[in-house]
């Protein structure tokens, strides 16, 4: 009964992703004529995002629960200690995010599937150009959109559906996460790396597969861990963010902007091993932070009901 319900759980997240595309789809046909300029993708791209992710996912949050914010896991706040220690693990995890796609870029598939690479490789590498004419800016005001439509929107929209929706649908049902101290079990691993690998799968990018899916299992742990869907959503648009404002201080400087990503790598690569190792502690003080905040919950809870911690 259970797995049926997830199923028409699963098809109704579906139907509603199909309607509400098509609907911002039709919104931007009318509003652009099918106008291809760069403005006008960009303006798809937002439409397609709303659509597709975030709207689907609310109307579903309110069709399962009576309070589709905790559903959602957004009605609980992050605090600043927190969210602080995960803006700095982003920013220490970029070298040993370019060091794993340059180790995932060095992947070659058999040879009988040497014309899907190839068709792999010009489908990423013309999507890599689109992506550069969208994040460049002439001026701040550009910047400030770029940053809203490359690295807020995709964090709130991607979150809300792979973490906020799926994730927790796989582990339980149209429960909120719970915030206990107990470490996850087996579904709850199985459900972080499943709907990693999707959030990587959706991306169309192969050659950047493994990193993004490490990012994804790294944004379900947060969100398992800290029982707030706002602490994975900081995390994206960090690095989302810092990946918009960097190409931009090159590009502008007349930079060659492919030394971002080659940061870790090659001569540097002692930086991307060091990233690594960083990054693993930065994660353990992290689960370390979130385990004694939900303790120090749980005692206060306890304390307010005149229950004994002790008993």
């Amino acid at each position: 009964m259970q797995e049926s319900s997830a199923v028409w759980k699963v098809l109704l997240l579906l139907a509603l992703m199909l309607l509400f595309t098509l609907l911002a789809m039709g919104v931007w046909a009318l509003c652009f004529g099918g106008n291809q300029s760069v403005n006008s993708l960009k303006v798809m791209q937002m439409l397609q995002t709303v659509g597709t992710f975030i709207l689907p996912c609310l109307a579903s949050a309110y069709i399962w629960s009576e309070k589709p914010w905790t559903w959602l896991s957004m009605d609980k706040k992050v605090g600043w200690k927190e969210g602080l220690a995960v803006f700095v693990l982003i920013l220490v995890a970029s070298p040993a995010v370019n060091l794993l796609a340059s180790w995932n870029e060095k992947m070659v598939l058999p040879d009988f599937l040497s014309g899907l690479e190839e068709l792999m490789k010009s489908q990423e590498e013309a999507a890599a150009a689109l992506t550069e004419q969208f994040i460049r800016a002439d001026n701040v005001w550009v910047l400030l959109y770029n940053l809203l439509l490359m690295a807020l929107l995709p964090a709130l929209s991607e979150e809300t559906l792979f973490r906020g929706t799926l994730q927790q649908m796989m582990y339980k049902g149209t429960s909120s996460i719970s915030t206990s101290n107990n470490s996850p079990n087996t579904k709850q691993h199985v459900a972080v790396w499943v709907s990693a690998i999707l959030f990587s799968a959706i991306h169309f990018q192969f050659y950047g597969f493994v990193p993004r899916m490490l990012l994804g299992v790294l944004f379900g742990y947060l969100l398992l861990w800290s029982g707030s869907l706002w602490l994975p959503i900081l995390a994206h648009f960090t690095n989302n963010a810092m990946a918009v404002i960097l190409y931009n201080i090159y590009y502008m400087q007349g930079k060659n902007v492919d030394e971002i990503d080659a940061l870790g790598t090659g001569d540097t690569l002692w930086l991307g091993i060091l990233s690594i190792i960083l990054t693993a502690l930065g994660v353990y003080l992290i689960r370390k932070l979130l385990r004694l905040k939900q303790e120090g919950e749980i005692h206060k809870l306890l304390d307010e009901g005149g229950i004994d911690s002790a008993e």
